[in-house]
C-alpha cells in the first residue's frame, strides 16, 4: 500500500489518495467533498499564485480573544499557502450542530462564494463530519476546518523521516471518522425487493485499509521511539540536566535555541516552523547543559497531533526543566491566552508539574519603557533577545546554577596513596579545590550524585570503614 509523502497536497490533504493493494490500483478519496467533489464542471479555473480563501467563524460573543483566534487562522491559511479575502463572523450561543453556521448567516456565505469564487472556505473551529459535509453540499466548495489546516502544515513542514510518519498518522486519524459519506451508491443498504445489495462493503473495506494503515505507521513509530529512548536513556545516565524549550508558535524558541547554543535551527517568520526535536549541549563555565527545542503550541492543538508527537513531546515531558518562551511584543491579553493554551498542553502530555521559568523573548521590539512595563507585570520573568543578546548570559547562569544543583557538595581527604582518587575528582566534578594536609589531600568539590556515592564507597573500602562510618 502506497501512500503519497507528507507536503505533497493542498489544503486540508484535497484531492485523492493512491492506494495501492494487491497490485490493484484504485482512487480513494481521502474526506468527504459532496457536491463541491463531484460537480467538476462548477469548478474554477485553477489559478496561479495562492490560494484564495473565505474565512468564517461562530462566536458566542465577539470580544479580543475571538478576534485573536480568526486572526491566527488567517496566518495559519498563510502559512499554508492562502490569501484570505473575505471573513464572516456570526454570534450564536453555539454553532449550528448540522450547518456550523445559522440559516440566515449560511445563505449569506452562500452567495458570497457564488460571487468570489474561492478555492476553499476555512472554518476557524473544529467541525464535525456532519457539519462539514452539509457546509461542503450547501457551498458546494471544499470546506476545511482549523484541524485540517495544522495538520496541512504540519505536512508541509515535515522532513524527517519520523516527522513525516507522525504527521501521516494525524491525517489518517483525522480522516477515518470524515468516510462516511464516500461511495454514496453503496453507502446503505436497500429498502425494499430488489433493492437489497452489498450494503457498506465499499465504506468498510475503505476503513479497513485506512486501519490497517494507521496500525503499520504506529509500528514504525514505536521502532523509531525505542532508538530514541536509547539514546534518551544514555543522556540520563551522564546525568547531565535536560532543559525543553517550550511556547507559543512562533514565539522565538528556535531563534532562542540558537543564540544560546549555535543549533543552527531554521528560523522563519512563520508558524510551526520547527516540528522534529533538535538538543545541543550548552557549556557554561564548568558545567553543560542539554537544550532541546520542540514543536510549538497553539490553542486547540489538534489531538491527532498530541497523540502521534508522544515520541518527540517526551522530550519534554522527561526534562527538568522547561523553559516556557512568550512573545514579549505580543498584547498582554493575547499572551496570556497563550500561556493558557501552552499551560493545557504541558498538561496533556504530562508535564505540568516539571519546573519552569518564564522567558520574554524579543524584547528587541520593546521600547525601553515598554520594557520596564513588562519587567513591573512580570517579575519572575526572564527578559531576552535572540537578536541583541539581551538577558542572555543571565538566563544560562540560571542553566548553570540548574546544573550545579544536580551536583553534591563534597569536602573530603583523599589519603596520599589514593592518587587515583583524585583523579577522579577532578574527572567528575566542578569547581574543584585542594588543600594539603598532614594525612593527605583535603579536596572540596562539586560531584554529580552518582559519582559521590562511588567516592564515599571506595573510600568507606580503602581507609576499613563501613559507609556508615563505624569500624570493620
Amino acid at each position: 500500500m502506497v501512500f503519497p509523502p507528507a507536503g505533497t497536497g493542498t489544503i486540508g490533504g484535497v484531492g485523492k489518495d493512491r492506494f495501492v493493494e494487491h497490485g490493484k490500483d484504485r482512487d480513494l478519496q481521502r474526506t468527504y467533498r459532496g457536491r463541491a467533489q463531484r460537480d467538476e464542471h462548477d469548478d474554477p479555473p485553477l489559478r496561479q499564485g495562492p490560494e484564495r480563501a473565505v474565512l468564517i467563524q461562530s462566536v458566542p460573543r465577539a470580544d479580543e480573544d475571538s478576534a485573536d483566534s480568526l486572526s491566527e487562522m488567517a496566518e495559519l491559511l498563510r502559512t499554508a499557502g492562502a490569501l484570505v479575502q473575505h471573513r464572516v463572523v456570526q454570534q450564536r450561543p453555539t454553532p449550528d450542530q448540522r450547518s456550523y453556521l445559522g440559516r440566515g448567516k449560511l445563505e449569506e456565505v452562500i452567495e458570497l462564494v457564488k460571487e468570489e469564487r474561492p478555492d476553499v472556505v476555512a472554518v476557524d473551529g473544529e467541525l464535525s463530519p456532519r457539519q462539514q459535509r452539509t457546509l461542503e453540499d450547501r457551498l458546494g466548495v471544499r470546506v476545511v476546518d482549523r484541524t485540517a489546516v495544522i495538520l496541512d502544515i504540519f505536512a508541509l513542514h515535515a522532513t524527517t523521516a519520523e516527522g513525516k510518519l507522525q504527521v501521516e498518522l494525524a491525517q489518517l486519524e483525522y480522516s477515518y471518522s470524515r468516510q462516511e459519506g464516500l461511495w454514496q451508491h453503496l453507502e446503505r443498504l436497500g429498502g425494499g425487493v430488489g433493492t437489497r445489495g452489498p450494503g457498506e462493503t465499499q465504506l468498510e473495506s475503505d476503513r479497513r485499509l485506512l486501519r490497517n494503515r494507521m496500525g503499520v505507521l504506529r509500528r514504525r513509530l514505536r521502532d523509531l521511539d525505542t532508538s530514541r529512548t536509547v539514546m534518551r536513556d544514555r543522556r540520563l545516565a551522564s546525568g547531565i540536566p535536560r532543559v525543553a524549550l517550550a511556547g507559543y508558535t512562533n514565539a522565538g524558541k528556535s531563534s532562542l535555541m540558537n543564540a544560546l547554543s549555535g543549533a543552527g535551527v531554521d528560523v522563519n517568520d512563520a508558524l510551526f516552523e520547527t516540528l522534529d526535536p533538535t538538543t545541543r549541549t550548552i557549556a557554561h563555565g564548568e558545567y553543560t547543559i542539554l537544550l532541546s527545542d520542540t514543536v510549538g503550541f497553539i490553542r486547540s492543538l489538534p489531538h491527532q497531533l498530541v497523540e502521534a508527537f508522544q515520541s518527540t513531546l517526551d522530550e519534554v515531558r522527561e526534562a527538568d526543566l522547561v523553559l516556557c518562551v512568550a512573545d514579549a511584543s505580543q498584547p498582554e491579553h493575547r499572551r496570556d491566552a497563550q500561556a493558557i493554551a501552552v499551560d493545557e498542553v504541558l498538561d496533556e502530555i504530562g508535564a505540568g508539574s516539571i519546573p519552569r521559568i518564564q522567558v520574554m523573548n524579543k524584547v528587541d521590539l520593546l521600547t525601553e519603557s515598554e520594557i520596564a512595563a513588562l519587567r513591573g507585570r512580570a517579575a519572575s520573568a526572564m527578559l531576552t533577545s535572540s537578536i541583541t543578546g539581551q538577558g542572555l548570559e543571565e538566563l544560562r547562569d540560571r542553566l548553570a546554577d540548574l546544573a550545579r544543583a544536580r551536583h553534591t557538595p563534597i569536602d573530603v581527604v583523599i589519603p596520599w596513596a589514593a592518587g587515583d582518587l583524585v583523579s577522579e575528582i577532578y574527572r567528575d566534578g566542578r569547581e574543584v579545590h585542594e588543600e594539603s594536609t598532614d594525612v593527605g589531600l583535603r579536596m572540596t568539590a562539586y560531584l554529580p550524585v552518582p559519582a559521590a556515592r562511588r567516592l564515599e564507597t571506595a573510600l568507606s573500602t580503602r581507609l576499613g570503614l563501613r559507609t556508615d562510618g563505624s569500624a570493620a
